[in-house]
């Protein structure tokens, strides 16, 4: 961990709070330099800030000027504030943006946010589809799936638990192909499909100690469970998935809007 001073050469040139500009008021764009020193790696991840009132100064702006910057910062993942004698406004490791807009696979939620997409497999096999599987699937009893199950990381640490099932009667020969790329991409390149539209459904959850293990966290820390059930563009359900997130290095997101002479609707269900 390294504090960081005023005149450190990692701040590098301070910006120009005096003169205006079109880059909107003193806040956003000291939050604005920063990042641009956070990115560029001069400004690293455990890094101490200097002392709200030394870096105020500095800069020649008032101590809530900075924190309305530092507080934006915060908001976004790059900035945690600790308390006590030995707390000040430290860098993290800045979340991963999961834009689940357009039902993209893991490897293009990647994409979408610049890293490259990692997978490990923890079990793939063709089992017998359980109660609540089969329900989402539309699939008889005693009816086989293809069960994958792996986890999926970015810059070698693992973000999501994907719980992944397929009607195996639909993707004969799944398990030979290589499943450590995107999924998606296996299922329209060598069957010709793929998941047009999903209902999916966001909730939290509590890790068991097996999910805890496999995503490296503590076992009851707290995990983002996306529940998915796709379907083809003819409406043929073809997954059912059960994606863990670790909501201290991802931030989900999705992107809405309303199409002309469509509608909208917000379901809460009752649980």
């Amino acid at each position: 961990m390294r504090t960081l001073h005023v005149d450190d050469e990692a701040l590098g040139d301070k910006p120009d709070l005096l003169t205006p500009t079109d880059d909107g008021p003193s806040h956003a764009r000291i939050a604005s330099w920063l990042l641009a020193r956070i990115g560029a790696g001069r400004i690293r991840p455990d890094d101490r800030l200097p002392p709200e009132e030394e870096l105020a100064a500095s800069l020649g702006v008032s101590r809530m000027t900075l924190r309305q910057a530092l507080g934006s910062l915060e908001a976004r993942g790059y900035i945690e504030r600790r308390r006590g004698r030995s707390g000040g406004n430290f860098v993290r490791e800045p979340r991963i943006e999961v834009d689940l807009s357009g039902l993209p696979g893991f490897t293009e939620l990647m994409r979408r946010a610049n890293v490259r997409a990692g997978a490990r497999v923890v079990r793939a096999d063709i089992v017998t589809a359980s109660a609540e599987v089969a329900t989402a699937l539309e699939l008889g009893r005693q009816r086989d799936v293809i069960e994958v199950v792996r986890v999926r990381s970015a810059r070698r640490v693992p973000l999501a638990l994907e719980e992944t099932y397929l009607p195996a009667h639909l993707f004969p020969g799944f398990l030979d192909h290589s499943l450590t790329a995107s999924l998606y991409g296996l299922m329209r390149q060598h069957y010709g499909l793929s998941p047009h539209h999903a209902k999916e459904w966001l909730e939290p959850e509590i890790s068991t100690p097996e999910h805890a293990e496999l995503l490296e966290v503590e076992p009851g820390s707290a995990l983002m469970l996306v529940t998915r059930k796709a379907s083809t563009a003819a409406g043929v359900p073809i997954e059912f998935a059960l994606d863990r997130y670790r909501p201290d290095r991802t931030r989900i997101s999705l992107t809405t809007g309303i199409a002309p002479g469509a509608a909208t609707a917000l379901t809460i269900e009752p649980v």
